[in-house]
C-alpha cells in the first residue's frame, strides 16, 4: 500500500490580529502630604514647613507662626484638646499624638495626625516642641472596598503614628545629647554629632541609644555602661553629672 500524504491545509482569508487587552487601570495612590513644625519654648515661637502651611490651608509667605494661627486651622471641636497637648508636652515632657480635623478645602473634611514630641534641656526642662502633620487621605471609592478595609487603614494608621513617634523620640533624645555635650566640650553643634557618631561606632551601638544613655546620666535617671562612659571620658573631661 502506497502512503498517500496529507493535504497541507492553508489559511485562504488573512489572520485577524488578536485585539490587544487593554492594561489594568492603576488605583490612584492618594496624596500623603506632612508638614514639620518647630516651637522654641524659650522665645515663644514657631516655625513650620511649606508643607504645613499647605496643610493648614494659609498662604505662603502670610501670617508668621503662631500657637494662634495653629489652632484657628483646626476644626473647632478639636481645638481644646490640641492646646492642652501642646501644655502638656511643654510643662511635663508629655509626647502626643492626636487624630484632628482640619479646615474644610471646597466643602470636604479633611483628617490628620498631630504628632509632637518634646526635647528636654540637660536640666530636664522641655526647651523645645517638635513635630509633623501627616494628612489622612479619604479612602478611593471608585471601587468596593473589601470587607475589612477600615480596619487595615486603621492599623496601617497605627504604625505610621507609631513609627513617627520613634523617629521624633531618637531625634528629640538626639539633639539633647548633643546639647550636653555642646556644654561639656564648648564644641559647635556639628561637632558634638560627630562626637556621638564616635561614641556610636566605637562601642557598636546605635546613635539613638547612646544619646539616650547620656541624657539619662546627665540627669540623674540612670547610669552609664562603661564602654560609653570610657568613650565618653576621652572626649569629654569628667563630670560630677556623668556617673
Amino acid at each position: 500500500m502506497t502512503a498517500t500524504p496529507s493535504p497541507i491545509l492553508t489559511r485562504t482569508t488573512p489572520a485577524r490580529e488578536r485585539p490587544t487587552p487593554p492594561a489594568p487601570c492603576a488605583v490612584p495612590v492618594p496624596r500623603r502630604l506632612a508638614g514639620r513644625f518647630r516651637y522654641e519654648r524659650r522665645t515663644a515661637s514657631w516655625s513650620w514647613s511649606p508643607e504645613m502651611s499647605a496643610l493648614l490651608g494659609l498662604a505662603r509667605g502670610g501670617a508668621h507662626p503662631c500657637t494662634e494661627l495653629l489652632v484657628r486651622s483646626l476644626h473647632p471641636g478639636d481645638r481644646p484638646r490640641t492646646l492642652d497637648a501642646i501644655t502638656g508636652a511643654c510643662t511635663d515632657g508629655l509626647p502626643f499624638s492626636l487624630r484632628v480635623r482640619l479646615g474644610s478645602r471646597g466643602g470636604v473634611e479633611r483628617s490628620a495626625v498631630l504628632v509632637g514630641e518634646p526635647v528636654a534641656d540637660p536640666t530636664g526642662s522641655v526647651d523645645v516642641l517638635e513635630g509633623v502633620l501627616v494628612e489622612v487621605p479619604p479612602a478611593t471609592r471608585s471601587a468596593p472596598r473589601p470587607e475589612g478595609s477600615e480596619d487595615d487603614r486603621v492599623r496601617a494608621l497605627e504604625t505610621e503614628v507609631s513609627q513617627l513617634r520613634t523617629a521624633m523620640s531618637s531625634r528629640a533624645a538626639i539633639e539633647q545629647a548633643k546639647g550636653i555635650l555642646m556644654l561639656l566640650t564648648s564644641c559647635s553643634e556639628q561637632v558634638a554629632f560627630d562626637l556621638l557618631a564616635h561614641i556610636s561606632s566605637n562601642c557598636h551601638r546605635k546613635v539613638r541609644d547612646v544619646a539616650v544613655a547620656i541624657a539619662e546620666s546627665a540627669s540623674g535617671h540612670g547610669t552609664l555602661p562603661d564602654d560609653i562612659r570610657s568613650l565618653v571620658r576621652d572626649v569629654c573631661p569628667p563630670s560630677p553629672r556623668m556617673h
